[in-house]
């Protein structure tokens, strides 16, 4: 389980025929990371197969078509986060790891101490998306507002900026969505009990 807090950017070094190479910042994990460790890279759970300085991952085919991080390419920032122990702080919300879906970044906007981040989220996602409520975006948990139609905007403070991927992407560029775990389990249990 991870908490969308995330902990550091690294640099991806090449993604291809299913692996993924990636350079964390050194001070992200300095006593290094375990074989079969899980990792939120871009908010997606990997398992760490192979760490010499660079971080390897497989992804397999339901990955690649889930998530966005076919996307990335040799220099491409991504957001990373180790999962969480039982005696840390639980900062965000409950993350698990697991792409609902791939929405766009619409548009950026400066607003006074903040930037506005606009997304699009497919339609039928909508009914996750309650303003005030939470949403990951690569990973990172944000507060969404004003949803409507799978559209909804979240503020960036300039420490998230900065200590995201956020200040790389642009208009256009996909990205990971995980939606609220409780959110859908109750709206599991409720069909259930029709």
């Amino acid at each position: 389980m991870f908490t969308g807090i995330v902990q550091a950017v690294g640099r991806v070094q090449s993604i291809d025929g299913g692996v993924l190479l990636l350079t964390p910042p050194e001070d992200f994990a300095p006593d290094g990371f375990d074989l079969g460790e899980s990792i939120a890279v871009n908010g997606c759970c990997l398992t760490v197969v192979r760490q010499d300085g660079n971080l390897k991952f497989e992804l397999s085919p339901e990955t690649m078509a889930r998530t966005s991080l076919g996307d990335l390419a040799n220099g491409s920032l991504v957001n990373l986060e180790r999962a969480m122990l039982p005696t840390d702080r639980f900062g965000g919300h409950i993350v698990q790891g697991h792409v609902d879906a791939t929405g766009v970044l619409l548009s950026i906007t400066p607003s006074d101490n903040s930037t506005v981040y606009r997304f699009q989220a497919p339609l039928e996602y909508d009914r996750y998306l309650i303003d005030k409520g939470s949403v990951t975006v690569d990973g990172i948990s944000l507060t969404v507002v004003n949803p409507k139609e799978g559209d909804f905007t979240v503020w960036i403070i300039p420490h998230t900026l900065q200590e995201t991927n956020l200040i790389s992407r642009s208009p256009g560029d996909r990205v990971n969505l995980e939606f609220d775990v409780i959110a859908r389990y109750v709206e599991k249990m409720m069909s259930a009990k029709s």
